[in-house]
């Protein structure tokens, strides 16, 4: 196979029809490392709400619990990747992450927030680092493809293209991105997690990595103190070398999914989905969207 045969594969596919199956060549076989980053920032990015950090450092899910945390949601959206929809494992999947999101108080704007993260951010990635650009097939197929999980999960009022989820990202984070005490916490044990894939000695300079690559919005959010000019260039440079580099090597043969990931590393004899993720924690209550009568009921 020659390096954009796969990309001409994916330009023979309906974008519309073959969304998902376009967005598991592209995450699973083209870009699973810049994906992989990229869901990592997206993540990252929903921190910087308050209403959002301030449930998950409620939760402690993500500051006393955090590789799990990574793990799940990890396995639990590429579960859907991986095998789709209508499989019984996409459904357990989707199932488990509405039970989890029932037993909090998350509103519709926020959780169509985070939703947009995953649209927007995997795409500025990859056209900023990748080997490539991503084609239009690849970010259409994107966005109906999260439209699709959107609705699984009874998120109301979904955008209906890239350029309506880009722009209901960027307005939401013009209106919403503030300090928390709590969403520093969550952030600071993030990074933590991060730092810690790598021998001890790296950690200082990974975290200037790692801040390298936050835009400077999302920096004051959290009240980090943004790295020096010089820094951000040779760390930015750095990854995109790393892309050029990527487009000389032969085309991946064999997929490569989520549970795949060295950094996935809290379930060392194999798992479950249906044992994924969180439980309802005291005191921490309430529902945040009614699921009735569409697919998020399963």
């Amino acid at each position: 196979m020659k390096r954009y045969e796969r990309l001409a594969q994916i330009r023979r596919m309906d974008p519309y029809r073959d969304a998902s199956e376009i967005y598991r060549l592209m995450s699973a076989y083209e870009f699973p490392w810049d994906v992989t980053r990229a869901l990592e920032l997206a993540l990252y990015r929903t921190y910087a709400v308050p209403s959002i950090g301030r449930l998950l450092a409620r939760t402690a899910e993500l500051t006393d619990r955090s590789q799990k945390r990574y793990d799940d949601t990890a396995l639990l959206l590429d579960a859907v990747v991986e095998h789709g929809f209508a499989s019984e494992q996409g459904r357990t999947a989707i199932r488990r992450i509405n039970q989890m999101h029932r037993s909090y108080d998350i509103g519709n704007d926020d959780m169509r927030y985070v939703l947009c993260t995953f649209v927007v951010t995997p795409k500025r990635w990859i056209d900023a680092y990748g080997w490539r650009r991503l084609s239009r097939h690849e970010t259409v197929a994107c966005a109906v493809h999260y439209r699709t999980l959107g609705r699984h999960m009874g998120i109301k009022d979904l955008p209906e293209s890239y350029e309506e989820f880009e722009s209901c990202l960027d307005a939401y984070e013009e209106a919403h991105f503030g300090w928390d005490a709590g969403a520093r916490r969550v952030a600071d044990a993030t990074l933590d997690l991060m730092t810690s894939w790598y021998p001890r000695p790296l950690a200082p300079v990974l975290r200037t990595g790692i801040f390298a690559l936050l835009d400077d919005s999302l920096l004051r959010a959290f009240r980090y103190t943004p790295p020096s000019p010089a820094t951000r260039t040779w760390v930015r440079r750095a990854v995109r070398l790393r892309g050029r580099a990527v487009r000389l090597m032969p085309p991946r043969r064999a997929p490569h999914y989520a549970r795949q990931n060295w950094e996935i590393k809290g379930y060392p004899d194999g798992y479950r989905l249906e044992d994924l993720g969180t439980r309802p924690v005291p005191g921490v209550r309430g529902c945040p969207v009614r699921h009735v009568g569409g697919p998020a009921a399963e």
